[in-house]
């Protein structure tokens, strides 16, 4: 598929169904709406970290719309400041997984035989683990921050993408387009990233959509576990633990993170699904 056969595809079969769906454009919404009050929180909220033990376990009202917690912080604040975190979290360690899973899974697919036979018994090697555990096993080496946290979710969470790159690249790789250029005598490093990796985007964009929701789940359980994002930086996760020995008296202090993380969540799942039926061949117009 060349240039210009690909941005016709976008633009005249991928965008219309994918506007059709209602579901998607309901994720979108949400994905978009959480990341616009991620980057304006500090012109939307105030200071997360301020303390005013007069104001503790505040109820919502009209001063602060979802209460406050138990040293008299802003919930709305924090949950606020709490997605700019998560979004990072699952960015970047997408990012990362992405990254890797497509240079091991393109060699795979683009050399085959020992290289793909090597790669691949690593990778099944890696899936035998579970990767929650996993995360735990290595993060109870480290310390505890932020950007632990986007590096580990990151290098356990590549193997998927390594499998469907390699899927892709095998299906590929003997098309009539790249025998053409590999007559022509170009590098394999240019097939590989200039003509086969731009035609196997399809299920990377899927996946990536989809990892950034596990990724925001897989950080909230840390923080939940108290080996995430330490406090006082908020995030969805510590907040719902801090708010684990008021629940019966505050019982804002977890409804409200937990709501943010199942809307944000939901939104991610939702865009990805509807982006991958927009994508999918089969589908009737």
């Amino acid at each position: 598929m060349n240039r210009q056969e690909k941005q016709s595809f976008w633009r005249k079969v991928f965008w219309p169904r994918l506007r059709r769906n209602r579901m998607a454009m309901a994720g979108a919404a949400i994905v978009l709406a959480m990341a616009v009050l991620a980057l304006l929180a500090p012109l939307l909220a105030r200071d997360p970290g301020h303390i005013d033990i007069a104001l503790r376990l505040q109820a919502p009202s009209l001063l602060y719309p979802l209460g406050t917690d138990d040293l008299g912080r802003d919930v709305l604040a924090r949950i606020l400041y709490g997605a700019r975190i998560s979004l990072l979290v699952g960015f970047v360690a997408v990012g990362i997984a992405t990254a890797i899973g497509v240079l091991l899974g393109a060699l795979a697919g683009y050399y085959g035989r020992w290289v793909d036979t090597l790669i691949m018994r690593f990778v099944d090697i890696m899936l035998c683990f579970p990767s929650f555990f996993l995360i735990l096993a290595v993060v109870a080496f480290l310390e505890p921050s932020i950007w632990n946290i986007m590096i580990i979710i990151g290098l356990t969470g590549w193997m998927g993408v390594a499998r469907l790159v390699r899927a892709e690249f095998l299906s590929l790789r003997e098309r009539d387009f790249v025998l053409a250029v590999r007559a022509a005598g170009a590098r394999d490093s240019r097939i590989i990233f200039r003509h086969i990796l731009p035609n196997a985007l399809s299920p990377l964009l899927v996946s990536a959509t989809l990892g950034v929701a596990g990724a925001i789940l897989t950080e909230s359980a840390l923080s939940f576990l108290g080996i995430g994002v330490q406090p006082p930086t908020p995030s969805w996760g510590n907040m719902l633990i801090s708010g684990k020995q008021t629940l019966g008296s505050a019982w804002w202090l977890s409804a409200f993170p937990g709501l943010a993380i199942l809307v944000t969540v939901l939104g991610y799942n939702l865009l990805g699904e509807g982006i991958r039926d927009a994508l999918d061949p089969r589908l009737k117009e």
